[in-house]
C-alpha cells in the first residue's frame, strides 16, 4: 500500500525530504539548451543526484502542460525515469464538481499512476470523492497555503458547527477537520506552508495522524527546525518539499554536485529529529 511504502520509506532514509520538479528553462543551467530535451536532460541529473535522500518527488503540473502536448509527453519520460520506491506526486490543484472531478482522478491516477494529487476542497465533500474511490492513492488537500493571499480566505472566522464551546473557527482549521473526519487518514493528507509554521501544531492537534505536505522550505524561507517539531507524528507524517534550493542552487556545470550536497544536507538535519 502506498501508505505503508511512504512510512517505510520515511523510517529507512531517516528522511521527510521531497525534491520538487519546477522545471523553468530561463533558471535551468546554461550547459543545458533551452528545449524540451534539455529539460528533460536536466531533471534526470537532478533526480539522480537527489533519489537516495528524498523519499518523493512532487511535480508542477503547469510547469509541464504550458508545453502543450509535448509538455505531457515529457511529463510522461520523467515518470518513466522517476525511482519505483519514491512517493509520486502530481501538484495540479484539480478542484470540480463531481463528474469532472472523476475525470480529474482518472487522468492522474490511472493515465499517468501518480501515487498523490493535489486537490482542492472548495466545492465541498462530494467533490472529493471521486478521488478518494483510488482506495491505494493519496488526496492531497489544500489546507492554509504559504501565499500572503491565504488571509484573504482561509484565515476567516466562520462558524463552527463541530464543538458548542467554541463558536467561531478559522476556515481552514474548519475544512481540515472536516474532510479528516470523512476520509480515512491513511490517503487524506493536507497542504500546509511552511511560512505559517506558526499554526502547524494547531493543525497537528486537529489530526494527529494524517500526512502534511509542507511547502515553502528554503527560498520561500520556512524554518525546517520548527516544522518538524511542531508536525511529525508516529508515522512520520510529513512530506517536506524543497524545489528551487535544491533544483537551481547553482547554474554552473557543477549543479548536480551542489544539488547531491544540498539533498544530503536537507537529509542529515532531518535526520537528527528521528528516533
Amino acid at each position: 500500500m502506498v501508505f505503508d511504502n511512504l512510512v517505510a520509506q520515511i523510517k529507512y532514509k531517516k528522511s521527510f525530504l521531497c525534491v520538487g520538479l519546477d522545471p523553468d528553462m530561463n533558471k535551468m543551467p546554461d550547459c543545458f539548451p533551452k528545449s524540451l530535451e534539455g529539460i528533460y536532460d536536466f531533471l534526470t541529473e537532478i533526480i539522480d543526484a537527489t533519489k537516495n535522500f528524498c523519499i518523493a518527488y512532487k511535480l508542477n503540473i503547469a510547469f509541464f502542460e504550458v508545453f502543450g502536448s509535448k509538455g505531457w509527453d515529457l511529463l510522461e519520460k520523467i515518470l518513466a525515469y522517476l525511482p519505483a520506491s519514491h512517493f509520486i506526486i502530481a501538484d495540479a490543484k484539480r478542484g470540480d464538481i463531481s463528474h469532472s472531478a472523476e475525470k480529474y482522478a482518472q487522468t492522474f491516477f490511472e493515465t499517468y499512476s501518480f501515487d498523490a494529487l493535489t486537490v482542492s476542497g472548495y466545492l465541498g465533500i462530494d467533490s472529493l470523492e471521486p478521488f478518494f474511490s483510488y482506495k491505494d492513492k493519496s488526496v492531497i488537500i489544500l489546507g492554509l497555503t504559504s501565499n500572503s493571499g491565504s488571509q484573504d480566505f482561509q484565515q476567516k472566522l466562520v462558524h463552527n458547527s463541530i464543538s458548542i464551546l467554541d463558536p467561531t473557527f478559522l476556515f481552514y482549521e474548519l475544512l481540515i477537520s472536516s474532510c479528516a473526519n470523512h476520509f480515512n487518514y491513511k490517503q487524506a493528507m493536507f497542504v500546509v506552508g511552511a511560512t505559517k509554521s506558526y499554526a502547524i501544531q494547531s493543525i497537528r492537534n486537529l489530526v494527529s495522524k494524517n500526512f502534511l505536505l509542507i511547502p515553502g522550505i528554503g527560498a520561500q524561507g520556512g524554518n525546517l527546525e520548527e516544522v518538524i517539531k511542531e508536525g511529525k507524528n508516529r508515522y512520520g507524517g510529513l512530506i517536506i518539499n524543497v524545489g528551487r534550493d535544491i533544483m537551481y542552487a547553482s547554474n554552473q556545470n557543477n549543479f548536480g554536485e551542489i544539488a547531491y550536497q544540498k539533498a544530503q544536507d536537507y537529509q542529515q538535519k532531518m535526520a537528527l529529529f528521528m528516533k
